[in-house]
């Protein structure tokens, strides 16, 4: 142990410095340890001073001396002394020098004086004392010692028995279980208890077990016992261990722990007397047995859950019975009661949540409050902290609530007073009750009433830095809702209260948050707890059970169940009757009825439970053929129609929900809007309206609500409110019409780059038909400010949102109506006048004033050009105006009246309704009778003043600084047609106002070219259609045609209503300029035969859509024809050729096509029952027999001689003149007078066309004769008539053709031998044609003489058809630059055509069919073999060709038509309309014929190459 601390210099110099040194030395080490330092140091001095002196180092008396003196440092100094003895005794006394234990004895004698006898008897060997003679002898002293500790430590003089010692304990029983009440305290007891202890020696532990004993049985003495524990105590861990041995003692199977001991162990927990984690170790069970006790209950719940769901055998059933036996037998013997929740449970009765929490977070979740006692106790404690802020901000008015004894117990958590205290404990005790809040409705319904008030106080309050305390508050009730309030609802049996209570609080947050609570209910919460399991499984049978026997029959009863099943669980029931409602659309009803039971909150789970199963990703909206919607989600939209109509259910996140999938470009779910606002507001949408509902609906709204619809929906007031405030209150109003309009054209640009056409056009048409829908029901239900305030002006849906303009004028619309109506009001009531002049007036001035600002705005959404012809007042007009303003529907409204007037005297005569119900019934017929004559009174006059207002305004709407032609291409291409396929209602508007515009005599509109243009042009805008658009489009061909068939019926309607009339003017000029010819009207025979042109023109077109094969042309001309049957077919043979290739159709697809199968069927039936009503073609306009001696063969069989429609059927010749058209003129439709000359030359010919046809027939099969005899025999047989009337005209070919095959010889012989002057007497004419073209373009009226129009036309059909043949049989492609070339003699022969019925004044350039000729048999012969078949269907049975030769096209050249067609611009497709000549180029052109006919043979070898090639191109500009 020596160390270094006294130097050697010290020892050596002892006497000099040495001493002084260690005794400061000394001084120093004493002050260290008096502040705090170890001791050993001065341990370690006092050990070297002494080893020296055993070494002989140090004299034994100066080192004694030292010794003595330092002795006064410190008091404890002689007990270290005697340390450092005892440690030198044990070294000395291993030492064998003898000397140096001589030198220690000596040194411990000399140091008797200051260390005290009996410490060195403690310290010392017996030996060391014996030798210092502090000992007689150290045996004796080892023996005294010895007897000594047996005395201490292994005597007994403690009884910890009773029996032992049965008068001490009796006497501390007695002393512990005395009357308390008076002045006794736990000291006095105490006192008492140690006396006994002393005198009978009693064990203490046992004396603390027997006043624990006597605490468990007085548990109401509390603070008594407690306060003499706490006095009594000598260590935590004693008590933690006799309380363990008490709880041990119940551990047995079949023991129950009294509650008693668990009061104690809580109260001494509370007091802090013993520590949780000391006493948990001494109870049961483990919490590794309690884990695997919640899985097997999780477990068990689950196949529990399975078993209700599968269907089970018979033998299955038995196993399972035998295995619940088996766990019978086994719970028989009932295990040791739960110590631990136990001990929780009075903790919480007492209060003392601190350690309750503790223990809780050792059990999984809900563990502890599964268990009824603890839920309750955690109830009663929640009860206790929350009634104060309960009281002051909860209870509701005039209730007094029940009185609640507060804890005694001051450490208990505190009562909150303010929302701010909740968050101390509240909350977290909440939230470990979880669903087990169920057990206290009481409690449930208090929480309620806190969050409602916290969320009243959240609403009124302004301050910002309250207000984010109060969100913290708020996020906190949002989860306690999640976590505790509707888990508790669904273990809470059928209680419809608590639900009502329950939405009170739901209502005041919006909708994305509740919402997130039911999906989180819904989707996991069920998933958390083994009972929540069975709950859900138990819920689902049931609702099986029930949905199994709901029928229309017991909705009432059925219905009952549903609500008390809802009550608690809904989101499970829903899912389940929602999965069956996509399965079975029939139980909508029943369904719907069913659902009267529910309560509010119910409803709001039932909207949200909607939406879910509408996002379903897991579920596809089209059918697997991907051609239509799916039938769930058209099942779940009835449903919502019905629902939310029917229940006051929160339509925003519905709304939501559908502006979402709009916004990603998705128009599947647009169905639900249509059904939600068709059902709602009564406002239905469908293509297949009746004329009667198509004329009440151009009335007022009651008429539309009494008459417009197929299904009346009554009482829609209510429902169509909520729905308005529903988009109002959530701005949804303009968002969803801005979305519904750039959805429509996303349907085909977005969403139909893989989606079936069919598809597409669905989708189209739903998002169309909604955007009406909704469009209609916001012009109906907003009020003016409303609707003004949120919808912009046109310029801006337009121009800033990207609005087609048909809908930006649908929105804008009832704002124009509402702003003239309130101008109009204000105006009335500055001046006071009721004269009706005086009034219309006024109406105009506030037209005018409302609608100035929209004449400007409108100008942005079209080039500055289109203004030169189109005013932008007739623009604005024509797109503000309804049929409304138009015209008064005074049948519907009669036929209205008189429907209730009926009503009435059903009601007067029947017996078995009661008097109340009669005078009810008869009030409310009598009423909506007087609101409709009120209605159409109103309406009258509003129409009187639109049409005057019109009558003032028609001036100076159509400029017409260009051609007529083009004013009318710009009206049909920016009015007409965007409107007439936007609605029923706009088909029918649009052609009224065409009519409107014609009767108020409207400068520069051309009433004939318009029809024209409208009659002439249907193939690419029939094809361009959806399915819903054919519908509108047919209906707007009908109302256009009837107009027609009235003129064309009666001379006198007609000389009345268009003769004098500046739309039938037939020179077409230019405002600014004056031909100065003589105005010329068209008279009525010439508009017989211009009306049959268009008869013709609308067969051909319907042929060619019919022939293609596609789809979509098919589908749509059949609905048009359809919609257009009671105007059209009028002509026998034209009905003849349609009835044909629509049996075409019904035989090709039967079973590829079903639905074209099923139109074509229709419409084939009615076609045939309209068959009665056809006439000859005679009889539908003036013909005239051809008269052979006064015209030559060869002329009947030329261009002059066909009565058919003006140009040639030549694809080539029609293509290319529409070309020649572009960057030439824009007068496409100049109309020149009628030539009286060539009207009765004209009359000489046939007018049928069949000297054409017969003649290039006869050609034909001659030179197929020289070819192969049987192939002519086979064209014999297959061009056959099947009508005397065909037969004799064959005969008459026969002849015919001997001698055109003559002259088309000499003819031919004599054209290569056409002099040089010849020919530039040709060019000079071509180039007077060109001049008198451009003349008629500007307004210039031609009268070119009949014998110049015969050379010319001669000479330039030779030219043009020649340059044709060339272009088809060089160039591979249609529409070379061999066709390009040729524009200038496609141009002229076009114009040098007649029309069909010799003086018709009207002429198409771009869309009439042209002449037939031998180059369609050229073209459509190339394939005989294949040909021959379809040329026997269409001559066969009703000889279509010989009565009607242009309509001999084959689909080959419907395609090319098409194909050029689709090329030129909409200036090139402008119709032109022009008077008839006859022509003397017969001749020529029968040699020509002959000439194409000799070259077929090599056009046969390419055809089939040149006929793909066609409709490849057909197929491209389609």
């Amino acid at each position: 142990m020596a160390t270094l601390i006294l130097p050697g210099e010290w020892i050596k110099n002892w006497e000099k410095t040495g001493k002084n040194e260690f005794i400061q030395l000394c001084k120093d080490l004493t002050e260290k340890t008096a502040n705090g330092s170890e001791i050993g140091d001065i341990q370690a001095a006092l050990y070297e001073l002494c080893w020296n002196v055993v070494q002989g180092n140090l004299k034994l008396d100066l080192a004694a001396s030292v010794l003595g003196d330092i002795m006064e440092l410190q008091d404890d100094m002689p007990s270290i002394l005697a340390d450092v003895f005892s440690i030198l005794d044990l070294e000395t006394s291993a030492l064998e020098e003898k000397v140096k234990r001589d030198h220690y004895t000596q040194l411990v004698g000399a140091c008797l004086f200051f260390v005290p006898e009996a410490i060195l008897k403690e310290r010392l060997d017996p030996e060391t004392l014996e030798s210092l003679g502090l000992i007689k002898q150290a045996h004796q002293f080892n023996q005294k010692i010895v007897k000594i500790k047996t005395k201490l430590f292994y005597k007994q003089q403690k009884f910890n028995l009773l029996r032992e010692e049965n008068e001490g304990y009796a006497k501390l029983i007695t002393e512990l279980g005395q009357d308390l009440s008076g002045n006794i305290t736990s000291h006095v007891i105490l006192e008492s208890i140690k006396s006994l202890i002393g005198c009978f020696n009693l064990d203490p532990n046992r004396v603390l077990d027997i006043i624990l004993e006597v605490y468990e049985s007085r548990s109401d003495q509390d603070e008594f016992f407690l306060s003499l524990i706490k006095s009594y105590m000598c260590e935590p861990l004693t008590l933690c261990h006799i309380l363990g041995f008490k709880f041990k003692f119940y551990q047995e199977p079949n023991e129950e722990t009294p509650k008693s001991l668990h009061h104690i162990a809580a109260a001494l927990l509370h007091h802090n007397l013993i520590e949780l984690e000391d006493l948990y170790v001494h109870l049961m069970p483990l919490d590794a047995v309690i884990m695997e006790e919640h899985k097997r209950d999780i477990s068990e719940a689950k196949q529990i859950a399975r078993k209700l769901v599968m269907v089970v055998l018979p033998s299955d059933k038995s196993e399972d019975k035998e295995k619940d036996k088996e766990k019978e037998e086994e719970k028989n013997e009932k295990p040791p009661d739960n110590q631990k929740l136990g001990l929780l449970e009075a903790l919480l009765r007492i209060g003392d949540w601190r350690h309750a929490q503790s223990i809780m977070d050792q059990m999984p979740s809900f563990y502890a409050s599964s268990h009824k006692a603890i839920a309750l106790a955690l109830c009663q404690l929640v009860h206790l902290t929350v009634d104060p802020i309960y009281r002051s901000a909860g209870l509701p008015k005039g209730a007094r609530g029940r009185v609640l004894h507060p804890l005694k117990n001051k450490r208990a958590p505190r009562p909150a007073e303010t929302f701010d205290d909740l968050r101390r404990d509240t909350f977290s005790m909440l939230s470990y009750l979880g669903p087990h809040l169920s057990n206290d409705p009481i409690l449930f319904a208090k929480i309620i009433r806190l969050g409602k008030a916290l969320m009243k106080e959240y609403q009124n309050e302004g301050k910002a830095d309250v207000r984010d305390k109060l969100d913290t508050l708020l996020s906190c009730f949002l989860s306690i809702a999640d976590q505790v309030l509707l888990p508790s609802l669904s273990l809470m049996e059928c209680n419809a209260c608590m639900s009502e209570e329950l939405w009170g609080l739901f209502k005041l947050f919006p909708y994305q948050h509740r919402y997130r609570l039911y999906g989180q209910w819904k989707n996991e919460t069920y998933s958390s707890h083994p009972l929540l399991v069975k709950v859900k499984a138990q819920t689902v049978e049931r609702a099986k059970y029930i949905m199994k026997r709901l029928t229309k029959e017991n909705v009432k009863q059925s219905g009952r169940q549903i609500g008390k099943l809802s009550h608690s669980n809904p989101t499970i029931l829903f899912e389940y009757m929602l999965s069956q409602i996509q399965w079975y659309d029939n139980l909508i009803g029943p369904v719907v009825d069913s659902l009267k039971y529910l309560t509010s909150l119910n409803y709001d789970v039932l909207a949200y439970c909607i939406i879910e199963a509408l996002a379903n990703p897991e579920k596809e909206k089209m059918k697997h053929d991907d051609t239509t919607i799916s039938s769930w989600l058209q099942s779940l939209a009835s449903l919502c129609g019905a629902v939310f109509r029917k229940y006051p259910i929160e339509l925003a996140g519905l709304l939501q929900y559908v502006t979402n999938q709009l916004k990603a470009g998705k128009s599947f779910d647009l169905l639900i809007l249509k059904e939600v606002v068709q059902k709602m507001a009564g406002i239905e949408i469908t293509e297949e309206m009746t004329s009667e509902q198509l004329e009440a609906m151009t009335g007022g709204e009651q008429l539309k609500a009494e008459g417009g619809y197929f299904g009346q929906i009554r009482n829609t007031k209510k429902s169509s409110q909520r729905l308005k405030d529903a988009l109002l209150d959530h701005e949804l109003a303009l968002p969803l019409c801005l979305l519904l309009a750039q959805q429509r054209n996303g349907v085909i640009f977005l969403e139909g780059g893989e989606k079936h056409l069919k598809l597409v056009g669905h989708l189209y048409d739903q998002c169309h038909d909604t955007l009406v829908q909704f469009g209609g029901f916001l012009a109906s239900n907003l009020s003016t400010e409303d609707y003004i305030k949120r919808v912009p002006s046109i310029d801006i849906l337009c121009n800033q949102f990207h609005t087609p303009h048909d809908a930006a004028f649908l929105l804008s619309r009832p704002m124009y109506a509402h702003q003239i109506l309130s101008k109009y009001d204000e105006l009335k009531k500055t001046e006071k006048g009721n004269k009706q002049q005086q009034k219309v007036h006024k109406y105009v001035a506030a037209c005018e004033q409302v609608m100035a600002p929209v004449h400007e705005a409108v100008m942005s959404l079209h080039p500055a050009r289109v203004w030169d012809d189109l005013r932008p007042q007739f623009y604005a007009t024509f797109w503000s105006l309804t049929m409304y303003d138009l015209a008064v529907p005074h049948a519907a409204y009669e036929r209205e009246v008189n429907k209730l007037r009926v009503q009435i005297r059903a009601i007067e005569e029947n017996p078995e309704i009661p008097m109340n119900k009669k005078k009810k019934e008869k009030e409310r017929c009598t009423a909506l009778q007087e609101k409709l004559q009120e209605e159409e009174k109103k309406q009258l006059e509003h129409v009187q003043r639109v049409l005057h207002r019109l009558k003032l305004e028609k001036d100076n709407w159509l400029l017409a600084k260009s051609t007529k032609n083009e004013t009318i291409t710009k009206f049909l291409q920016l009015c007409l047609f965007p409107r007439c396929i936007f609605s029923a209602i706009d088909a029918v508007y649009c052609a009224r106002f065409v009519e409107l515009v014609h009767q108020q005599k409207t400068t520069n509109f051309c009433t004939l070219l318009c029809y024209d243009r409208v009659f002439s042009a249907i193939i690419y805008t029939v094809a361009s259609c959806t399915e819903n658009e054919s519908h509108q489009y047919g209906r707007f061909l009908c109302c256009m045609l009837e107009t027609v068939t009235r003129w064309h019926s009666d001379r006198a309607t007609y000389e009345k209503e268009c003769v004098n009339y500046p739309g039938f003017l037939t020179i077409f000029r230019a405002t600014g300029f004056d031909g100065g010819n003589k105005v010329d009207q068209l008279d009525y025979e010439n508009f017989r035969h211009v009306v049959h042109k268009w008869h013709y023109m609308l067969t051909k077109a319907s042929v060619h859509c019919l022939e293609t094969g596609d789809y979509t042309h098919i589908r749509n001309i059949l609905i048009v024809l359809t919609k257009i049957l009671p105007c059209y077919p009028k002509v026998l043979n034209l009905g003849q050729a349609l009835e044909l290739r629509v049996q075409k159709i019904c035989t090709e697809e039967k079973d590829k096509r079903p639905d074209l199968y099923a139109l074509a069927m229709g419409y084939s039936g009615r076609l045939k029952s309209q068959k009665v009503h056809m006439v000859p073609e005679n009889e539908f306009h003036h013909k005239e027999q051809p008269a052979r001696s006064v015209t030559p063969a060869n002329q009947q069989n030329g261009p002059g001689s066909t009565g058919k429609p003006v140009t040639s059927m030549s694809k080539m010749d029609e293509g290319t003149s529409e070309d020649s058209d572009r960057g030439k003129d824009k007068s496409q439709g100049t109309t020149k007078p009628v030539n009286k000359g060539n009207s009765a030359a004209a009359k000489v010919t046939t007018s049928n066309g069949n000297g054409a046809v017969n003649s290039t027939k006869a050609v034909k099969e001659r030179d197929d004769k020289e070819k192969s005899g049987k192939e002519k025999k086979e064209k014999k047989e297959k061009t056959a008539g099947s009508t005397p009337e065909t037969k004799a005209e064959n005969r008459r070919e026969k002849q015919r053709d001997e001698r055109a095959g003559k002259e088309e010889r000499a003819v031919r012989e004599g054209k290569e031998k056409t002099p040089k002057a010849d020919r530039e007497k040709m060019k000079a004419e071509e180039k007077g044609s060109k001049d008198d073209k451009v003349k008629a373009g500007n307004g210039e009226p031609i009268e070119p003489s009949r014998e110049r129009d015969a050379i010319k036309e001669s000479k330039n059909k030779e030219k043009g058809d020649r340059s044709v043949v060339a272009g088809s049989l060089k160039s591979p492609i249609p529409r070379s630059e061999a066709a390009e070339s040729d524009r200038d003699h496609k141009r002229r022969k076009i114009d040098s055509h007649s029309s069909p019925s010799h003086s018709s004044s009207v002429k198409d350039n771009s869309n009439e069919p042209k002449e037939t000729t031998s180059k369609d048999h050229a073209v459509n012969d190339r394939e005989p073999s294949q040909e021959s078949k379809r040329k026997k269907d269409e001559n066969g049975t009703n000889t279509f060709r010989n009565s009607t030769s242009p309509m001999c096209d084959s689909p080959l050249s419907a395609e090319r038509e098409k194909s050029k067609r689709s090329k030129s611009s909409s200036k090139e497709k402008a119709d032109s309309v022009k008077p008839e000549r006859t022509s003397s180029g017969g001749k020529k052109e029968s040699r020509h014929d002959k000439d194409k006919s000799e070259k077929k043979e090599k056009r046969d070898s390419s055809g089939g190459k040149e006929e793909k090639k066609h409709h490849k191109s057909s197929d491209k500009h389609r």
